[in-house]
């Protein structure tokens, strides 16, 4: 076996590195993520996109619950109510999809599908509020659409 003659050499308390051999030098975060204030900037995103998740799929639960109770053969408001809640459940889950997902979509598409969201949750919940016992459906898609925009002004 062929064994080195001399031993590592060891560094002494306080001496740093300097090139690890990896080609990196410095703090070992990417260039440009160096104050705490990006460190904040990026859990307030990952916090807003998080909640918004969240109150998307509240507001999917909640939108199926209510359409579910109308009856199909029932009135054209009723109509209206079964299709919005429909509408909402299925863009609140798509959304909630997306967010889910790491780095699928551009910024320029997450907004979009957030700002569509957004829009659908305020129509549903305008229908729902015209409607006896719609007022929980009818703040599950208010709060899902304020979570939408918190989450856009954190993207801009």
């Amino acid at each position: 076996m062929n064994r080195p003659t001399t031993l590592p050499r060891v560094r002494k308390a306080g001496e740093t590195v300097g090139n690890n051999g990896f080609g990196a030098t410095g703090s070992g975060y990417p260039p440009g993520v160096t104050s705490m204030t990006t460190q904040q900037e990026l859990f307030q995103f990952l916090e807003d996109r998080f909640a918004c998740a969240q109150a998307c799929t509240e507001c999917a639960r909640a939108c199926a619950l209510r359409a579910s109770l109308m009856d199909p053969d029932g009135t054209e408001e009723q109509e209206l109510v079964r299709r919005k809640g429909i509408m909402c459940a299925e863009v609140c889950d798509a959304t909630c999809r997306v967010l889910a997902e790491q780095n699928r979509l551009d910024e320029d598409g997450i907004r979009v599908q957030l700002e569509w969201c957004r829009s659908v949750c305020l129509e549903c919940a305008q229908v729902f509020e015209r409607q006896p016992g719609g007022e929980e459906g009818a703040k599950a898609c208010r709060d899902c659409a304020q979570a939408c925009t918190d989450f856009i002004a954190t993207l801009a």
